[in-house]
């Protein structure tokens, strides 16, 4: 009995510690897993057609017929909700990727040579004076709506941040001496970018990524809202909100259940940024 009490205790495993040095990024990160596998299995999850038109069962309440209810055409809503989880993780996606890389393609090239980065980001300025989901709809608008029209137009806006992000590590790197002392020595400028300063801009482009992500899904909610997004004919959870928001007073559940997985998402997302943010900066791991 004395052998066993002085036996030291077994340390916490390193995926234990993990989890309990970021809380918020892994329950962010298993909500938008979890997520992720509904869009992919999506014609295996839903119980119905999710365009059949059936005006004998329109505007139903939840049952275990309809799990969410029916719209004003009869449709099933769960299947609706589930199909729509698709394209609003694909604009997130999406936008988060192309506006992530423009950004950071643009924000080193501005950041380490002067004479272009006058120019570009006046550029730069002149879009975000445009509130983004005014300039996101004013292109919608120009154009025909669809998902790559809606894509383009919420990257647009998002561009300009990430551009500017970037720019602002690079002009503090490029003052550090081993950054100087490479370029002594005759480093090439696409060698001392690459090498150099890009690894120490990862950790804030990747925090920020996340935060682009969460806005374009509600963006694109916001567009499909007013009716200058996605196609009514494609499911989203905000053309869903949309149609159902003339009978919110007796057909509640159509705005409630698309609205609720709206949020959850966003919700998951922005958990992963802060998560995200607290693991890759230094000083708040000193911390925990």
């Amino acid at each position: 009995m004395a052998i066993a009490e002085s036996l030291p205790a077994r340390p916490p495993s390193t995926g234990l510690r993990f989890v309990r040095r970021n809380p918020t990024l892994v329950i962010g990160a298993l909500v938008l897993l979890a997520l992720v596998l509904i869009a992919l299995a999506a014609p295996f999850l839903v119980t119905h057609d999710h365009v059949r038109i059936s005006p004998r069962t329109r505007l139903r309440p939840p049952s275990l017929e309809h799990w969410f209810g029916t719209d004003h055409l009869g449709r099933d809503l769960y299947s609706r909700v589930v199909y729509g989880t698709r394209v609003s993780l694909q604009v997130g996606s999406v936008v988060a990727l192309l506006a992530t890389g423009l950004g950071l393609a643009i924000g080193l090239i501005c950041g380490f040579v002067r004479h272009v980065d006058n120019v570009v980001m006046r550029v730069m300025d002149g879009i975000m004076a445009v509130p983004g989901i005014l300039l996101a709809f004013a292109l919608v608008a120009l154009t025909r709506p669809g998902l790559v029209t809606v894509i383009a137009a919420i990257t647009i806006p998002e561009v300009p941040r990430v551009t500017r992000l970037v720019r602002s590590v690079v002009l503090s790197l490029r003052e550090f001496v081993y950054v100087e002392a490479a370029r002594t020595v005759g480093t090439r400028p696409v060698r001392l970018l690459l090498r150099h300063i890009l690894p120490n801009a990862v950790a804030p482009l990747v925090v920020q990524a996340s935060y682009v992500f969460a806005s374009a899904v509600i963006t694109e909610a916001i567009l499909s809202f007013l009716g200058a997004g996605i196609p009514p004919e494609i499911p989203s959870w905000g053309n869903i909100v949309a149609e159902g928001r003339e009978r919110i007073f007796i057909a509640f559940h159509i705005v409630a259940f698309p609205g609720l997985f709206l949020t959850i998402t966003v919700l998951a997302v922005n958990l992963m940024g802060d998560g995200l943010r607290d693991s890759l900066d230094p000083r708040m791991r000193r911390r925990l």
